[in-house]
């Protein structure tokens, strides 16, 4: 662990969220395996935990905690299920939207719900024929009077099925400003969620599909100005959803590195625990190599965010480093536990089918490496951690939630 820029508040927030996961997240894991179905009460019993608040001002009810204390969030709930660690990562991508880009008015009706849990919001971005090229996207947005009229279809929503509040990126023009973004509440008529498909991981989970048929929402729910989709989808992603997706990563890593571990002292060869063989610490060496390193690019990525400081390159490095390596270690262990990784007694097959989960949002394997490549060449065309830079967490007194959490002051 990077111990130099971690406070004693940043140790006592991974103890509470370890404990909380290990009470009430780890006995409902194997119920989410078994049904593969959204766990609506432990997505809301974690957000009134007030964790998806983290980064929100203290004057709307969040924490105001910062970027490394959101990351020890996800890590620790993903460490015991990545379900639920990408519950609250998906989460905070629709808190970015509405704190850089939301209106005095927006900021003041929906943070305070948000940082009490009793909203959680969503980004809908993607659609079937786009991907990553978010300027394919065909779903629209036309003005009529006081409202816009929302037609389309949006895909890999994450919390698709327990969100309250969507913030759904469409076209209202051509090119890249013919983007605009807006809050659609998930009980606004012509707004309909799609069945909850079963997937390979995150049991528990929803990713699923938004359809916008005649969606009316009030002008008053656009997000900035008509124009600023792209800017509201490319900073989520970049501030949020790639940091967000490397401490998903992380905690899995770490998991594996724990189960396996345990696994090879408990089981025995030749007349000694597995433990004891060379070619066994080889590949622990391996993981635990691969492991330091990931939170190393991981924790760094983010302190330097919580800073203010340029840190795009960083923040893209971190989720290559971390899902690529968490994949290798998790076919390691699969390796490891031989016969025995492939039945669900043990969780170690679960830790790779979640890993697999990560590679694709936010952009992949390759895209990160095409956009490091353009930094390395001077061609990179926005710095969104520049941009959108707030300086370290605020120190002050203690908020009132139910996490025993204190504002974490930023480390000098």
């Amino acid at each position: 662990m990077p111990e130099w820029f971690l406070t004693d508040a940043h140790d006592r927030l991974r103890e509470t969220v370890r404990a909380f996961a290990q009470a009430e997240v780890a006995p409902r894991i194997m119920r989410m395996e078994r049904h593969r179905a959204t766990e609506h009460h432990l997505s809301r019993l974690i957000a009134r935990q007030g964790w998806i608040g983290v980064t929100v001002d203290r004057a709307y009810g969040g924490l105001d905690a910062g970027h490394v204390a959101k990351t020890i969030i996800i890590e620790e709930l993903s460490r015991v299920s990545a379900a639920m660690g990408a519950m609250v990562q998906a989460s905070q991508l629709g808190v970015a939207k509405i704190v850089h880009f939301g209106s005095e008015e927006q900021k003041k009706s929906w943070l305070p719900a948000i940082a009490s849990g009793d909203c959680l919001p969503t980004i809908a971005v993607t659609e079937p024929l786009s991907g990553s090229h978010v300027l394919g996207m065909e779903s629209t947005a036309v003005r009529d009077g006081d409202d816009y009229v929302l037609n389309g279809r949006k895909i890999y929503v994450g919390n698709s099925h327990v969100g309250d509040l969507h913030g759904v990126v469409v076209r209202t023009g051509e090119g890249s400003k013919g983007l605009s973004a807006f809050l659609v509440e998930s009980d606004t008529l012509g707004l309909r969620v799609g069945p909850q498909q079963p997937a390979m991981g995150l049991h528990g989970f929803s990713f699923g599909e938004l359809f916008l048929d005649n969606c009316r929402v009030p002008a008053t729910n656009l997000l900035g100005q008509e124009g600023d989709g792209l800017s509201v989808a490319y900073s989520s992603s970049m501030l949020y959803g790639r940091p967000n997706l490397t401490a998903v990563s992380l905690g899995i890593h770490q998991a594996v590195l724990d189960e396996t571990t345990a696994f090879c002292a408990e089981r025995q060869r030749y007349d000694k625990p597995l433990a004891d063989l060379s070619t066994i610490k080889l590949k622990l060496g391996r993981i635990q190599s691969r492991l330091l390193l990931a939170r190393l690019s991981a924790y760094h990525a983010v302190h330097l965010l919580d800073q203010g400081l340029q840190c795009d390159a960083e923040l893209m490095n971190a989720k290559l480093v971390n899902v690529e390596s968490a994949l290798e270690s998790a076919r390691d262990a699969m390796d490891i536990h031989a016969a025995c990784g492939l039945f669900t007694d043990r969780p170690i097959e679960r830790f790779l089918r979640d890993a697999h989960h990560i590679f694709a949002p936010a952009g992949t394997s390759d895209i990160q490496l095409l956009r490091l490549g353009e930094v390395a060449l001077g061609q990179a065309k926005d710095e969104w951690s520049r941009r959108f830079a707030t300086g370290p967490p605020i120190s002050g007194p203690t908020p009132t939630h139910p996490a025993p959490l204190i504002a974490l002051p930023g480390a000098q």
